[in-house]
């Protein structure tokens, strides 16, 4: 089973939409009636952290909530056949839910908590809730464990590093709008089978052996397991 062959999948916010979970990019920039400039910025936390952590304690609550669909189960049953990591640009754990072996969060984790002195301290939260006042063991306020626009993107490179050696990719509900995720499509060695499973067909320049599946994740992904599973037989 050594040599089962590498297949790296990119996920994002559409996989998780069809679980009920919000995404920005469907309403004109408002997430849940929030401007994304008020909580989801450096700035937003300096200015009102309060308003904050109410949204992303809202945010959690609703993904712990929230259960996997198909298309997640999907790519748990990939692994009967192939070595698969997940790399999601999605701050919920559906992936984890589902019982995928191995994901790695390009945006942050929804269930855990981070110093903001350093962010090296990350802890799991209990329950769906950080309030204003619960500290770190340095005696900072606690903030959401997420990637914010206008931070540096700290599992980036390994995701790189990840890509450039699988021998599939696969690319599932993500627009391929917001980088530096969306440039993993051109980490991939040139040959390499690039699958994209999305309603929509992202632009995807300068890339051979690319097929689109126009399907939603939970309809296109288990038609193309199946086929993946029957090739690796």
């Amino acid at each position: 089973m050594e040599n089962r062959k590498k297949i790296v999948v990119l996920s994002g916010a559409g996989i998780s939409a069809e679980s009920g979970l919000a995404t920005f990019r469907d309403s004109n920039g408002l997430w849940e009636n929030y401007r994304i400039e008020d909580v989801a910025t450096p700035e937003a936390w300096r200015k009102n952290p309060a308003l904050v952590q109410e949204f992303y304690n809202l945010r959690r609550k609703q993904a712990l909530a929230a259960e996997p669909n198909p298309g997640h189960r999907a790519l748990v049953s990939l692994e009967r056949g192939y070595a698969v990591t997940v790399i999601t640009q999605n701050v919920d754990n559906l992936h984890e839910k589902a019982g995928s072996a191995n994901v790695l969060h390009l945006h942050g984790e929804l269930t855990k908590a981070r110093s903001t002195y350093d962010p090296s301290l990350v802890y799991d939260i209990d329950g769906w809730e950080i309030k204003m006042g619960d500290r770190c063991e340095r005696g900072s306020q606690l903030r959401p464990h997420i990637v914010w626009f206008g931070e540096a993107v700290p599992m980036m490179d390994v995701a790189m590093d990840l890509t450039e050696e699988a021998d599939i990719l696969l690319v599932v509900g993500t627009s391929l709008a917001v980088y530096p995720a969306a440039g993993l499509v051109y980490a991939v060695r040139p040959g390499v089978p690039v699958y994209v499973v999305d309603p929509n067909t992202p632009d995807i320049r300068n890339r051979k052996n690319v097929t689109f599946i126009t399907e939603p994740a939970s309809t296109g992904l288990p038609r193309l397991v199946d086929q993946l599973l029957k090739e690796a037989a």
